[in-house]
């Protein structure tokens, strides 16, 4: 029968540590190279297989990240996904997805479990109706390192990559006035999401930078979905006072919108523009094309998980946040100036 050896017998043939063994196969920086060597030379030539979890205990790290989203089918976090992993095997960590379906109960019932896994640190978007902030401050208190991206809570002390909503949403109102459209709307997120209230606040400055009036029946509240921007551009077309554009929270309920339209005989990007934010890959499929503000999807999910390595290795990393840039992306659902 095969004979398996473990760390101590490494440790018994060398007369060294159990720890100096550990540190030398993880090569942490205070091992003697010769006994690294040595260490390794044994190793390969007993064909010795280190054990993951026992390794993770002596080095008090996993190299497993979370990452709770709330959807994995929507393009947008699938890119953020694909960021993520791309910093953490360049760094050699593992990542383990959780998704919450954007479920308030499910969100809190996953934290409250992943507090007793084993992982270095947490990505987190928060679900839409994240009203609450005690699930996520149960983990900081515990010294679980949290970076939150995208969708991420107002009045907690922890780092946070977003895109800059403000700023996106400012461009693509713009991009309506300075085109001529006089009667924007705006179909918005759930009411009580940061980016939400950022991108209304976004679209509400450039309307008062370029002196146009607030219209509140022209701002509607609801989900992120197709349908919702279908229903919500039916409310707005039954309105006395009906818009001549909309600035649509996100990509799928420009989509809607753009069907409602349609469906209602309005042309859009002639008579009626349309803008999105996103820039997923249904804004080429819809006709016409969806003008829209581009994310910086992948580059979130890279610096989101290269900002909560740092903290992994340095508790004392201070929290900040970082705001990265859309662009704005020209395609036919607005008409511009010059086509008029």
């Amino acid at each position: 029968m095969k004979q398996h050896y473990g760390i101590k017998d490494i440790a018994k043939m060398l007369n060294i540590s159990v720890s100096t063994v550990s540190r030398a196969l993880r090569d942490a920086y205070d091992v003697n190279p010769e006994t690294r060597k040595k260490v390794l030379e044994l190793t390969e030539k007993l064909n010795f297989k280190p054990n993951k979890n026992a390794a993770a205990l002596a080095s008090g790290s996993t190299k497993n990240i979370g990452v709770v989203i709330p959807f994995i089918t929507n393009y947008y976090f699938s890119t953020v996904i694909s960021g993520i992993q791309d910093e953490a095997y360049k760094q050699g960590y593992n990542i383990i997805l959780f998704v919450t379906n954007d479920d308030l109960d499910r969100e809190k019932t996953l934290l409250r479990n992943i507090a007793a896994t084993s992982l270095d640190g947490l990505l987190i978007s928060i679900s839409s109706h994240s009203d609450t902030q005690d699930h996520f401050e149960e983990l900081l208190n515990e010294g679980v390192p949290i970076v939150f991206f995208d969708r991420v809570p107002h009045d907690i002390r922890v780092s946070r990559i977003m895109q800059n909503d403000f700023d996106g949403a400012f461009l693509a109102t713009k991009h309506l006035i300075d085109n001529g459209y006089k009667k924007i709307a705006h179909i918005a997120g759930p009411k009580e999401l940061n980016f939400t209230q950022e991108r209304l606040k976004g679209y509400l400055a450039a309307l008062e930078a370029t002196n146009l009036s607030r219209n509140d029946d022209h701002i509607i509240f609801s989900g992120f979905s197709q349908d919702d921007g279908y229903s919500d551009t039916l409310t707005l077309l039954s309105l006395e006072e009906k818009p001549d554009a909309i600035f649509a929270v996100n990509d799928r309920k420009a989509v809607g919108s753009i069907q409602a339209l349609k469906a209602n005989h309005v042309q859009v990007g002639l008579e009626f523009g349309v803008i999105g934010f996103t820039n997923d890959p249904i804004a080429t499929v819809i006709e016409p094309n969806l003008t829209t503000v581009e994310e910086p999807a992948f580059e979130i999910g890279k610096q989101s998980c290269s900002l909560l390595i740092k903290h992994i290795k340095n508790k004392n990393h201070e929290p900040h946040d970082i705001l990265l840039p859309g662009k704005l992306v020209i395609r036919q659902s607005v008409k511009l100036s010059h086509d008029a």
